[in-house]
Order: structure tokens, then sequence, then C-alpha cells
């Protein structure tokens, strides 16, 4: 019930997801990435187990495609599961159970892979894919969420969604952004409005940890 992109920018060597799903808190489940490393979808009756095992082996240099098919080899029921994945050279993955009983299918592009299951159209995924790189040029953020913002477009779902989730890490250990709706209509304009007013702070939750003196106390308002 999910259908998601994820990238790697070339010219920051940022990797990031964005998602969404009737279900309730998709972020909480089924991104996954890691600074350097790479990225991992999870989805459909999703083992969230298999996140973390994907950014492990991607880690230790596999492919994306030789790290998709290492995590249906060691799935007990992949005839269930969607998976997909990005690499720190930008080659993109993607697998899809035979025994998924909904529309289901992947999409590839220059450094991104979109999946999608439970979903109202089989273009979905590629509709994803085709935002995403027509948005070149915007912050990485922007275009993930423009690339499910056309998913939904593109007929999302069978049902509402009702989460959605913007996952990105750069050269930290720690997820640049991590944006999460768990719960509520319309979760695409919220987790957008989120973003909006995460933004303008990104540079300053970097510099509280690594460098904390030069932190400055927002000035006072005149008068």
């Amino acid at each position: 019930m999910t259908f998601s992109l994820a990238a790697r920018c070339p010219s920051t060597g940022m990797f990031g997801i964005g998602i969404a799903t009737s279900s309730i808190a998709v972020g909480n489940r089924c991104p996954w990435a890691r600074a350097g490393v790479g990225a991992v979808q999870t989805q459909h009756r999703t083992d969230t187990r298999l996140g973390p095992i994907g950014l492990d082996l991607l880690q230790r240099g596999l492919s994306a495609g030789e790290t998709v098919k290492a995590l249906v080899a060691m799935s007990e029921f992949p005839d269930q599961r969607q998976l997909g994945a990005v690499d720190r050279n930008g080659e993109t993955a993607f697998y899809c159970g035979p025994k998924i009983p909904s529309i289901n299918t992947g999409a590839q592009g220059r450094g991104c892979v979109a999946i999608g299951n439970v979903i109202a159209d089989p273009g979905v995924p590629q509709a994803m894919v085709d935002a995403f790189e027509a948005s070149q040029g915007s912050a990485f953020a922007e275009r993930l969420l423009a690339a499910v913002d056309a998913g939904l477009a593109a007929g999302g779902e069978t049902k509402p969604i009702m989460s959605a989730a913007l996952l990105v890490v750069d050269r930290q250990s720690w997820p640049l952004v991590d944006l999460r709706v768990d719960f509520q209509e319309a979760p695409l304009a919220a987790l957008r409005r989120l973003w909006q007013a995460y933004e303008p702070q990104v540079e300053h939750f970097v510099m509280q940890v690594l460098r904390p003196n030069e932190v400055r106390p927002p000035a006072r308002p005149a008068g």
C-alpha cells in the first residue's frame, strides 16, 4: 500500500527517499538511507528488518542489484515483498514479489528508482521518475517531494493516503532531514509544510552538533 522514490543526488552525494501510503507511520518502517552508502526501500507486507540489512550490504560494497538480490534470497517470504535500492554510484534496482495481489511495479531513472504496490495505475512509478528528473536544478528534498506529488497525481493508491515521509542523508551519521506525517488526511500537503518550516533551520541543526560555539541566538525584535 505504498509508493516511493529513492535517489542519489549527483551534485551533492546526498541520498533520499520520498514516500506515501494509506497506512500509519510509513516513515518508521519503509525508507532507509545512510550517508555515503545508499538508500533502501522495503514495502508491501513490510519486513522492516531488510532496511538496515540492505544498508549494511551496500556499505560492504555490494551494488544496488546485488543488494536487492541478496535481500530477496534471505527473505522468509520473498513472494510478498517489494524492494528498491540505490547505491553510491547511483546504480539502482528493484524487486516486486510475484504474489503481491495488487497492481505493483517499479521504474528506474538516472540515479533514482520508484516502486509502488496497491497503486491505482501502473504508471505511478514512472510518473515519479519523470517528475524527479524534470526537477533537476531544484533542491534535492524538493525533487523528492515533487516525485511523490507526481505519484499521487498519476493515481496514487487505491485508498486515500494517510502518511508520508521525507528522508535525506548527507555527510553526517544522522539524517539531514527526517520528516514524517504519521496519520492524517492530505499528508503530502502537510509534509511539504513541514519541509518549508524545517528548510531554513537545516544548517543550524548541523552547526549546533559540529560547531556549537558558532551558534548565535536569534536577534531580539527592535524596541
